[in-house]
């Protein structure tokens, strides 16, 4: 008959060599499969990297165009407000507009790098030898820890400018001549690099809550709508 089946006896020797060649043949199988997956994710990799770099490189030069475009229409305003307000425009680093609606704002300006003049070392001597004419009582102990705590430096060797802020407060209720020159001259010695424009796009949803306008690839959340809603 077609479908009977034949039955073929082995020794234990020729069992144990067929069940090898099994083995080995599904090895080899296994192999050959796992090369083939990895040659096709090579050509997925392939075939989507080549899709998403151009679509990303348009996008960089339509953000870069759009970029330019609000910075070339807010030029007039910027001079219209200086003009009215009194103000020099590069003192100022930001500059945030608000509809009148009160439900759309944006915000443009630089990013800002603190930096200091050498002169700002002297500034600091001077900080400091006002700081070790202090009696040694525990109330002026908490003092000196917050000034020298004002004095420390950021990761690039630099003061950070809101502290000096915090530290001519302290000087000028200090009264001490010293102290408040020596702050004074850390404040002259201000010069803070300005790296790249930013822009900053906000809306108003209808329950009151401002939401952030991604406005790049990092901030663009594909499962919300906006980012930092907050109350006003």
């Amino acid at each position: 008959m077609e479908n009977e089946k034949v039955q073929v006896e082995m020794t234990a020797e020729q069992a144990a060599q067929f069940a090898a060649f099994q083995a080995k043949q599904k090895k080899e199988a296994e192999a050959a499969q796992r090369k083939a997956d990895r040659e096709t994710y090579a050509k997925l990799v392939d075939e989507e990297v080549a899709c998403a770099i151009p679509e990303l490189r348009q996008l960089s030069e339509e953000i870069k165009a759009v970029k330019a475009k609000v910075y070339q229409n807010f030029a007039q305003v910027l001079d219209l407000k200086s003009n009215v307000l009194g103000l020099t425009k590069d003192t100022q680093r930001t500059h945030t507009f608000t509809h009148s609606e009160g439900k759309m704002r944006l915000t443009l300006g630089y990013n800002c790098i603190d930096g200091y003049r050498d002169t700002v070392e002297d500034g600091i001597a001077m900080v400091k030898e006002y700081i070790e004419s202090l009696a040694t009582d525990e109330k002026t102990k908490s003092l000196v820890g917050a000034i020298m705590r004002l004095l420390s430096r950021d990761g690039m060797g630099n003061l950070k400018a809101s502290r000096v802020l915090q530290l001519r407060k302290m000087a000028e209720e200090s009264g001490d001549d010293k102290f408040r020159e020596g702050v004074q001259l850390i404040e002259e010695s201000y010069q803070p690099t300005m790296t790249r424009q930013f822009i900053r796009a906000e809306y108003k949803d209808e329950k009151g809550g401002w939401h952030i306008i991604p406005l790049s690839v990092t901030d663009a959340d594909t499962s919300n709508e906006g980012t930092d809603t907050k109350k006003e």
